[in-house]
């Protein structure tokens, strides 16, 4: 199963690219979706037919076919979570919390995200598709969407941990409730939950799923894909390419005013595509903006054939290791290193810090924390630097541990 996940910044065209690579996938034969999470949806208006949050067929030039779906996710909140609310409830009472602080607390934010996320899932493993491509909104909500999963499973862990789901009736005896069997389904509904939120986060972080990133070729929007490099990386979330849109034909030898704009805009753009891919051994694509809207089936092949050429859309390079070792010794003069594949924009805020055995990194406010392989652990933090190609992080033996 290949999933691909296209975001960027609010107006870069995101739908329109996603749409186009649906179609171009599906042209070749692949059983595809093409689902929007964004709730500003604007996949109808790309591919020129209406859309509902069933998978409806989109048919192609000749033969081909491909699906679409927009999730509506304010049906979702109405239905999966109030059920589910009410189990929270029942929990925060049986702890003590008062029924007002009690349904302050489970109005999580973002579970429409949350909801919309599990929908994909729900569709992607549920269907005969072999690839699911996602719309997803603009940049700031995607990373909400898919820090969600973990965060959220962290914060059940805390209120709710899994020895006690696992016990039947403990929960009621915990809160000297005579209602076992209300306990109990309170106690199976959050567990379905917590194992949904684990297969959300094995969805985002496997082999199979990675991220294109859309932006135009402006000072601003690159900055900003170099912050979403970092922060996705953060989160251990594989970014496949980066797909550079709407850049303005070159006029080549033409004259006059119009000529000359096209000149000075076409080289500043080509300025910052050049800076863009200094910065990153990602792949970076391009399209030339378009005097009509590519809409409908055929505009969107057309877009798809030159965003990809001859090239297979599913294809993505080779994931570099998130983690590397190096050094060694037996002695407490020993030197290790911790490789980490993080790409740091130019002015990224890093803070790391030791939490027991894990490595808490902090970038721009986001914080990952690492668990150290085994040798790692009983040594300390002696040194940290940060480069194009990731943080190095240097240790030494720590002499009241090291020959334990």
């Amino acid at each position: 199963m290949r999933i691909l996940l296209f975001t960027g910044k609010g107006g870069v065209g995101k739908t329109t690219l996603a749409a186009a690579t649906a179609a171009r996938v599906a042209g070749r034969g692949g059983k595809v979706l093409v689902v929007s999470t964004d709730p500003a949806h604007s996949l109808a208006d790309a591919l020129g037919t209406a859309l509902g949050p069933r998978p409806r067929e989109v048919r192609l030039p000749g033969a081909a076919a491909l699906h679409a779906a927009e999730i509506q996710t304010r049906d979702l909140v109405d239905g999966v979570w109030s059920e589910l609310r009410e189990h929270l409830r029942t929990v925060l009472h049986g702890a003590g919390v008062g029924e007002v602080d009690a349904e302050e607390l489970t109005v999580l934010p973002g579970v429409e995200d949350l909801l919309a996320l599990s929908e994909v899932h729900r569709l992607a493993t549920g269907g005969v598709w072999d690839t699911v491509i996602v719309d997803c909104g603009p940049t700031a909500e995607t990373l909400r969407l898919l820090a969600l999963p973990e965060s959220l499973a962290g914060y059940l862990e805390r209120l709710f941990p899994t020895h006690r789901r696992a016990v039947r009736g403990l929960l009621a005896g915990l809160a000297g409730s005579d209602n076992v069997q209300r306990w109990d389904a309170a106690a199976d509904a959050l567990g379905r939950l917590a194992e949904r939120l684990s297969s959300l986060g094995d969805l985002l972080t496997a082999p199979g799923t990675g991220v294109r990133l859309v932006l135009t070729p402006e000072a601003v929007v690159t900055a900003e894909t170099r912050r979403t490099l970092t922060a996705l990386a953060l989160q251990q979330i594989r970014v496949e390419g980066l797909v550079a849109n709407r850049l303005v034909p070159h006029p080549g030898s033409a004259h006059g005013t119009a000529a000359g704009w096209l000149r000075t805009r076409r080289r500043e753009q080509e300025r910052v595509l050049a800076e863009l891919r200094d910065s990153t051994d990602l792949p970076v694509r391009t399209v030339e903006h378009r005097a009509a809207e590519p809409v409908g089936a055929e505009a969107l092949l057309e877009l798809g054939d030159e965003l990809y050429a001859d090239d297979d859309p599913l294809t993505a390079p080779a994931p570099a290791p998130v983690m590397e070792v190096g050094g060694g010794g037996k002695e407490l003069d020993a030197e290790y290193s911790l490789r980490i594949a993080l790409p740091l924009h130019r002015d990224a805020e890093l803070e790391l810090a030791r939490v027991g055995d894990e490595l808490a990194i902090t970038v721009d406010g986001r914080r990952r924390l690492v668990a150290l392989p085994a040798v790692l652990r009983r040594c300390v933090v002696v040194s940290a630097v940060a480069g194009d190609d990731g943080l190095t992080v240097g240790f030494r033996p720590d002499p009241d541990v090291w020959m334990r």
